[in-house]
């Protein structure tokens, strides 16, 4: 099985304003559906992936993402599946909140040092988002044996699947990986040994053709 994590594209959630969930995301902003573009571009015109399915997390930035891209990979119109095990951490309750809002409702919270804490009432916690990634991978692997498969899913989605496969411990040395808006994160699953190998991390060739404009 081949997996092909993507990174949404430039949005306007963020660590300040909204918290973007799946209420609050407000989708891509101009240099994000550039990007998806030109990945798209980069897609029809080297013509490496023919994935036999097409996914996004259900939060509208990675949506809007896949829909950009959709054409070049040889799919229609509402052939862009959705799945929620994709998405970033769920925010819970909080979602569509301001930051300042959340922080003065729930207190400050650094998700590494507590990480059985959920982020709000009805979201997730360190542990529990980590072991989402690596149970959606693992579900994936079973359900798309001999398949390509492309997600287009978050920045902590690409991160939480290197922790999840090399198996990191926590807390790590503060080290960490930061997946470009549209970059592509390539694994291959061999059900035979149940073994993942990461082929390339972050693929980012297509964003040269924005330089300079």
């Amino acid at each position: 099985m081949r997996l092909i994590l993507v990174r949404h594209g430039d949005a306007y959630a963020g660590l300040h304003g909204t918290i973007g969930g799946r209420r609050g995301c407000a989708g891509l902003t101009d240099l994000g559906r550039r990007q998806a573009a030109a990945l798209g571009d980069h897609l029809a015109e080297s013509g490496h992936l023919r994935p036999d399915v097409l996914v996004a997390s259900v939060i509208p930035r990675a949506v809007e993402t896949a829909t950009i891209i959709a054409p070049a990979l040889g799919f229609g119109d509402g052939e862009v599946a959705q799945d929620c095990d994709l998405c970033e951490v769920h925010t819970g309750e909080a979602d569509g909140l301001d930051w300042a809002e959340w922080s003065a409702r729930y207190g400050p919270l650094d998700m590494e040092a507590e990480p059985d804490r959920v982020f709000a009432p009805g979201g997730d916690s360190w542990n529990s988002f980590n072991e989402r990634v690596r149970a959606t991978m693992q579900r994936l692997a079973v359900e798309h044996v001999d398949g390509t498969v492309v997600a287009v899913c978050h920045a902590g989605v690409i991160q939480a699947s290197v922790r999840t496969v090399f198996d990191i411990p926590h807390p790590g040395t503060g080290a960490r990986l930061q997946p470009t808006n549209t970059g592509l994160t390539e694994w291959d699953h061999d059900p035979v040994i149940d073994r993942w190998t990461l082929r390339t991390f972050n693929d980012t060739r297509h964003l040269e053709r924005l330089a300079g404009t």
